[in-house]
């Protein structure tokens, strides 16, 4: 099993380019199945997430070709008698459920195990199999698959009842091939909904308002070929960020776009870092002083709740009581434990963690639970006193692309080496 080694205290410096977005590329790929021709997609992030999801097209009868950061990937042969997502391949990773729309606009069937992921919280898909009802489809749930089937799906309006980012996804690629006209109200707003429906137009879509609460979409009979060049990830851009403050460091991030972290900044400046925006990128500065805030996460343009874990770290290093409510997902404190053995003080009270600071970390060996939490311990590791060893890696490998060479070249000591499973 891999872990990182991790030599601190350390002072990050330097430039850092921005990977593409696994949470932009991911509905990308899916939306390759809507189409029998060839979609390149380009700055893809080599990351797990991507390779999973990249067999799963293939087992489903796409074809799926990836070389660097371009993968060319088609829906060529999904219109036939092809075999449904099973939980084998999608216990991992809950985007999974992504090619359910798509595999039921094309070819009126789909049947797709219930996904994984990381152990954050409930996460339903209600909201993806109400919007399927909508468009005409007959859904069941059976033995921890859902099928849907349709002869065609037909236009509609349709109301989330929680903006869902991949439910918004994922019912706007099955409108694309629907009969008539969809409207799609309270929808999620986040930059990859918007990047999703940037494709799918290029693909012959007829896509209107994404990013914004309301979508709408006229449906056409077939899409076609398309280039497509994967938005900057926020969520590892303000990772870095973040990594600049809790080190007192000056990183600037290439490649990040200001308009997709103005929650994130705003609270970096709130708690004494400097961020400017610069020609290529966002830069922050830290000075080694930081004050304590109060932080709700929140659907975009909210605080993230993938970057809560990575904000609970920095908070250990203010300078009094801080706190953090996760509004998001009911189980996303799993790493406050770990965060606790390198020698931070954090409490929880319901959906509610209580920071107090400033606590001088002291490394040790800690297990990452969830993708996110991993990246929590890498920062807290980063301003430890002394060896940080931090455990299942695997984690952080499915969203983060090459993090120990993005943290060398800042200057830090990060070493990824293998060790036996203990038993």
């Amino acid at each position: 099993m891999e872990k990182f080694s991790i030599e601190g205290p350390v002072r990050l410096h330097g430039k850092v380019a921005a990977s593409g977005a696994k949470n932009a590329a991911l509905p990308a790929l899916a939306a390759t199945l809507l189409s029998d021709e060839k979609v390149e997609l380009t700055r893809v992030p080599a990351v797990r997430d991507i390779r999973t999801m990249c067999r799963l097209l293939e087992h489903l009868g796409g074809e799926c070709e990836s070389e660097g950061h371009r993968v060319v990937a088609s829906g060529s042969c999904v219109g036939g008698d092809q075999p449904d997502a099973p939980y084998e391949l999608v216990k991992t990773m809950r985007a999974s459920i992504l090619v359910l729309g798509p595999l039921l606009a094309r070819r009126g069937r789909a049947t797709v195990s219930l996904p994984g992921g990381c152990a954050i919280g409930v996460r339903p898909i209600d909201e993806h199999l109400r919007g399927m009802e909508a468009l005409g489809a007959e859904v069941e749930l059976s033995e921890g698959y859902v099928t849907a089937r349709a002869d065609r799906l037909v236009g509609t309006r349709f109301r989330f009842h929680v903006p869902s980012v991949t439910g918004t996804e994922n019912v706007m690629m099955a409108a694309t091939l629907a009969q008539g006209s969809t409207r799609l109200e309270n929808c999620a707003r986040e930059a990859e909904i918007a990047d999703l429906a940037e494709l799918l137009n290029a693909m012959g879509a007829k896509i209107s308002g994404a990013g914004g609460d309301v979508i709408e979409i006229e449906g056409v009979d077939a899409l076609h070929h398309a280039r497509h060049e994967v938005i900057p990830d926020r969520i590892e851009a303000g990772t870095y960020l973040i990594a600049a403050a809790i080190t007192g460091g000056d990183v600037e991030v290439e490649g990040a776009r200001w308009r997709d972290l103005e929650a994130l900044t705003a609270e970096l400046e709130a708690a004494g870092v400097r961020v400017e925006r610069t020609a290529s990128g966002v830069r922050a500065v830290g000075n080694g002083e930081l004050a304590p805030t109060r932080v709700e996460t929140a659907p975009h343009p909210g605080f993230p709740t993938d970057l809560q874990a990575q904000w609970m770290a920095l908070m250990t290093q203010a300078e009094g009581t801080s706190s953090l409510r996760e509004s998001v997902f009911e189980n996303r404190f799993q790493h406050v434990a770990e965060l606790n053995r390198l020698g931070a003080d954090v409490q929880i009270d319901g959906r509610t963690a209580v920071i107090h600071g400033k606590r001088a970390l002291s490394g040790t060996g800690v297990m990452a639970t969830d993708l996110r939490a991993s990246a929590c311990l890498v920062l807290a590791g980063l301003a430890a006193e002394g060896t940080t060893v931090v455990d299942r890696i695997y984690h952080l490998d499915r969203g983060y692309e090459a993090m120990e060479s993005k943290l060398h070249s800042l200057g830090a000591q990060v070493e990824r080496f293998s060790a036996p499973m203990e038993v």
